[in-house]
């Protein structure tokens, strides 16, 4: 390798050469492209996997985590993913704690933080893949191609495609599998030393100690298993020197010297190719095990290929995932947070032009695979091998071969792989610099790819920092994508923008005709401008495509109340109960509906009952005590106040209601008090001031002051499991 680094000596100053300088300049460029992200907000499945997930508080147990998934879902159940990731979530439970709460910043300062040590990480990865394992009379590890290593490591650290990794909070999963990866391949290296006679030895506990922690990478994610393919092909490639060329030509010669390649010569190769085998399908069995129900279940929306029922027709649509893919690591300035929902239309016949894409993915692999198989250079065909091992071995698990996965295509997933990508293209520029006499051409090209590359990160760092910047991203990438629309106008609704949010709602279900989750959000819209009759039809088909869709089934409920169809909204809200048992909004709007036909010991039913799912649901509480103060149960609705502030201390609401039944119980100290108290908390509320004024004085009647509270409990839900699973 040494003439192909030398060839990048016009490139690389020597000054940078050292060790420390290079891993310094490598972490520094990490840094540089994604520090913008820093002070970002949790954005898309973020919320889900962070903010709502209870598995980071410290009242869940800490035995939880190991047998829940990703997203805080019991993996035993049906509705769970199986992203078996606990100690990524260990992560994340320890950031939260240190950090006092919910603070992206430091979170995202995290991720930064092991992006750069990744990176870090790969200048010696790289200095191994492109040099061997030669060594120092010493015993140290002689570094013979710095300038590739570097220059490999410098296009890793800027590559944009990984900035869904970096700055979606989520993407730590990457990071953390991708960090005990690479601890793994330097682990299995440390295993081999040169005795005096230049022969190679191998230290078991190295081995051993590289699939433990293969299994740590696989904990954090489930691509890190992949680690012990690729130390087997090092071992076989480095270690044993099998020379595929060699062998082709004894086997086609009918040769019968074939017992003496080098990788049968190597001593413990098969031992240390037992241990592999052995601990990969330990480890694999043991997660499996764990998963309890079997593979998770994904819709057409998510993988829309898998479903189709021609294998014809699937096998063209992954391979030209597999070229979308390849373009994202040659090209990555088109990228999208989610690629789903029509975003890649289906290729249903060859006639389709898009067919010549995988054409010419599978021409440029097939090219390398035979140089890399059959170039008389030991040097590279050993490169060509092992930077195609390192970009096709981490990406088996996304690609649909040996399961269905719930994407079309991620970006994400090519964290890995695209080291891979980034040592051939180091391999093919220093081969390029080696045959051209125009080397400043070739110094120009490598500093315009990695300073294009470092501009489009911090561009794209940017627009991952708040989600009305990543959605609208998304727009001009994928404007096929319901999801995409459906995000912006959920976005624009919590803003306020319900006239366009309407029309986003309404375009995602244009393009997706079976989105449940639009046409929810859109019907709770209509319903709050008292479009009642449109609404109603919008829920009624949701819950006809999708019968457990238990939030649809209460908002057609809440509807169909608005719409004095009491007996008809008594139904849909116990079918919303029957999907959803422990849906505490659900029974507060069914004790709504009993109040409102006068079925008192109903709602106060219904409104315990929700009480008892969410103790800080104010609403019921409050409408409890309303209830038992306008039914004259002043007693009863002292002791439900007195429980409900034990739960809510500082709800004012609260605090008003129970000051008003203190009131009319002549209670007038104490209720004065709590009415101090409430105007404290919220001093703008008349209504507050007003019964204050009346129990001031004893002498005084109390003003009874008070309104039903309504609340539709709009529900908005944005899909996590297809893009965390749809799932939530």
């Amino acid at each position: 390798m040494a003439e192909w680094d030398a060839s990048l000596d016009h490139i690389i100053p020597s000054s940078v050469l050292p060790p420390f300088w290079a891993k310094f300049l490598v972490g520094f460029a990490s840094l540089v492209c994604f520090a913008r992200s820093y002070d970002g907000d949790f954005v898309f499945d973020d919320s889900e996997a962070i903010v709502n997930n209870k598995d980071l508080r410290a009242e869940t147990p800490l035995g939880d985590l190991w047998h829940h998934d990703f997203w805080g879902s019991r993996l035993s159940s049906n509705t769970s993913h199986k992203s078996y990731r606990p100690l990524t979530v260990l992560t994340f439970r320890m950031n939260y704690y240190l950090s006092g709460g919910f603070h992206p910043a430091s979170f995202h300062a995290v991720n930064i933080a092991l992006h750069g040590g990744v990176c870090v990480l790969l200048v010696d990865v790289f200095s191994v893949l492109f040099g061997g394992l030669q060594y120092t009379s010493k015993g140290r590890r002689l570094h013979l191609a710095p300038r590739s290593s570097l220059l490999a490591a410098l296009l890793f650290a800027v590559h944009p495609v990984h900035t869904e990794c970096v700055a979606g909070v989520v993407g730590r999963a990457d990071l953390l599998s991708a960090l005990f990866f690479m601890l793994s391949f330097l682990g299995y290296c440390k295993a081999f030393r040169e005795t005096a006679n230049r022969e190679k030895t191998h230290s078991t506990f190295w081995v051993l100690l590289s699939i433990l922690l293969g299994a740590v990478a696989m904990l954090c994610k489930e691509q890190g298993i992949t680690v012990l393919g690729l130390n087997a092909v090092f071992d076989i490639l480095v270690i044993g020197k099998l020379n595929v060329l060699e062998i082709v030509q004894k086997f086609l010669r009918k040769d019968r010297s074939l017992e003496s390649p080098g990788v049968l010569r190597t001593g413990g190769l098969l031992f240390r190719m037992t241990l592999l085998a052995f601990g990969g399908a330990g480890v694999l069995y043991v997660r499996w095990k764990i998963m309890g129900t079997g593979p998770p279940a994904f819709t057409e929306v998510d993988n829309p290929a898998s479903f189709a029922d021609s294998m014809l027709v699937r096998a063209i649509n992954y391979n030209y995932y597999y070229s979308l893919n390849a373009w994202l690591l040659l090209c990555p300035w088109w990228l999208c947070f989610d690629w789903s929902m029509g975003c890649i239309p289906l290729i249903k016949s060859v006639g389709d032009w898009r067919v010549i894409a995988l054409a010419a993915l599978w021409f440029c692999l097939i090219g390398l695979i035979c140089q890399a198989l059959c170039s008389e250079d030991n040097h590279k065909r050993r490169i060509l091998t092992l930077g195609l091992g390192f970009l096709i071995i981490p990406f088996l698990p996304a690609s649909n071969l040996f399961f269905r996965v719930g994407f079309v295509v991620a970006e994400r997933v090519l964290y890995l792989p695209s080291a891979g990508y980034c040592m051939l293209l180091t391999f093919g520029l220093a081969v390029l610099s080696k045959h051209t006499k125009k080397k400043k051409l070739i110094a120009a090209l490598i500093l315009g790819i990695l300073f294009l590359n470092t501009l489009r990160c911090v561009v794209r760092s940017g627009e991952w920092r708040s989600e009305d910047q990543l959605f609208r991203s998304a727009l001009s990438v994928c404007p096929l994508n319901a999801k995409v629309h459906y995000n912006v106008g959920k976005n624009l609704a919590d803003k306020g923008n319900q006239t366009a949010a309407i029309r986003y709602y309404r375009e995602a279900v244009r393009l997706n005709p079976k989105y449940v989750h639009a046409m929810n959000n859109l019907g709770n819209i209509l319903k709050e401008r008292n479009e009642l009759q449109e609404a109603e039809e919008l829920l009624s088909l949701a819950v006809q495509i999708q019968p457990d869709f238990a939030a649809a089934w209460m908002n057609l409920g809440i509807v169909q109340n608005s719409l004095k169809r009491f007996q008809a909204a008594e139904q849909s809200y116990r079918t919303a109960i029957k999907h959803r048992r422990k849906y505490p909004d659900c029974y507060y709007n069914l004790g709504r509906l009993y109040a409102d036909l006068n079925r008192h010991v109903d709602a106060l039913n219904a409104w315990r009952n929700a009480t008892v799912l969410k103790p800080e649901h104010s609403l019921a509480w409050n409408n409890m005590i309303i209830l038992l103060d306008n039914t004259g149960n002043l007693a009863q609705a002292e002791a439900v106040g007195r429980e409900a502030l034990e739960l809510i201390p500082n709800d004012h609401s609260l605090m008003f209601s129970l000051a008003n039944v203190l009131g009319k119980s002549q209670k007038y100290k104490e209720s004065e008090a709590l009415f101090l108290r409430a105007i404290k908390a919220h001093p703008n509320t008349a209504s507050y001031h007003g019964n204050l004024d009346s129990v001031a004085s004893p002498c005084k009647k109390v003003m009874k002051h008070q309104c039903w509270l309504y609340c539709s409990h709009r529900k908005f839900i944005l899909l996590r499991r297809s893009l965390l699973s749809s799932e939530a």
